[in-house]
């Protein structure tokens, strides 16, 4: 999969600074926490593959929430953003449990979870250690089990034998890195395949012009999901980002419709 940060990063004076959360091995897991109202929903954002927290969608999702009185948690993954530790040794297992070390320290009460691309996929593997404080999920080009169906098998192998690969990143200068480590933990987390024991509403939003995540990943995710409440919004001449003002538009209304 190529990068994901293809919106620019907002820096707004309003927004809280970040807080470090210290994962015990030197390495502290940045976040920017809002505070709201204990009988409304947190909303959880969880950006794409080397994307961080600060880009354009979490920034509008976060300026809702403040006027809204919802809480708000962003979180940057281990390697990526404002967080200490190396991107190289990053992987699905091991933030999931960052974003779990976050969400534990900051949130009480019923969470939304908020997954961008990649983020979709480990919004799948967060709602499953929430169990019943998860309140509902939406998934912006979700983008489950990519690395089986959006790795060639001669890029695996090469990753065996280097280590990692390199691909072209439409959304900047540098090519994008994916490590063998982050492909070999994925094994492990396949979803499509079977039966995916959720049971909250879920929204999808998808553009059907998406060049890195087909939009019938979705409906393949909504297949899969155990929920009879999913949603799924196909956006015609959409992209990957989804970041056009009416994509963001459609993003906060969505938002609405479950945190309300």
């Amino acid at each position: 999969m190529t990068a994901d940060p293809a919106e620019p990063t907002v820096h707004s004076t309003a927004e809280p600074t970040p807080q470090f959360v210290p994962r015990g091995d030197n390495v502290d897991i940045a976040c920017r926490y809002q505070p709201g109202s204990a009988d409304r929903p947190t909303l959880i954002f969880l950006p794409g593959y080397m994307s961080d927290m600060q880009g354009g969608k979490a920034q509008a999702v976060a300026r809702w929430a403040a006027e809204n009185g919802n809480a708000m948690l962003r979180v940057d993954y281990s390697g990526c953003g404002e967080s200490g530790g190396a991107f190289a040794d990053g992987t699905l297992s091991q933030w999931r449990d960052d974003v779990m070390l976050a969400l534990n320290h900051f949130v009480r009460g019923p969470v939304i979870l908020i997954g961008s691309s990649m983020g979709g996929w480990l919004m799948l593997l967060v709602a499953q250690a929430l169990g019943k404080q998860l309140h509902a999920m939406i998934g912006i080009a979700a983008a489950p089990d990519f690395t089986a169906w959006g790795i060639s098998d001669a890029k695996k192998a090469r990753m065996e034998t280097d280590g990692v690969v390199y691909d072209d990143n439409p959304y900047g200068p540098e090519p994008t890195p994916t490590y063998h480590g982050f492909v070999a933990d994925s094994a492990a987390h396949m979803m499509l395949g079977s039966e995916i024991a959720i049971d909250c509403p879920v929204h999808l939003l998808h553009g059907q012009c998406d060049d890195d995540v087909p939009w019938e990943i979705s409906l393949q995710l909504a297949a899969a999901l155990r929920s009879e409440n999913v949603q799924i919004r196909l956006v015609k001449n959409g992209d990957h980002r989804l970041s056009l003002p009416q994509d963001v538009a459609m993003l906060i209304d969505t938002v609405k419709q479950l945190a309300g």
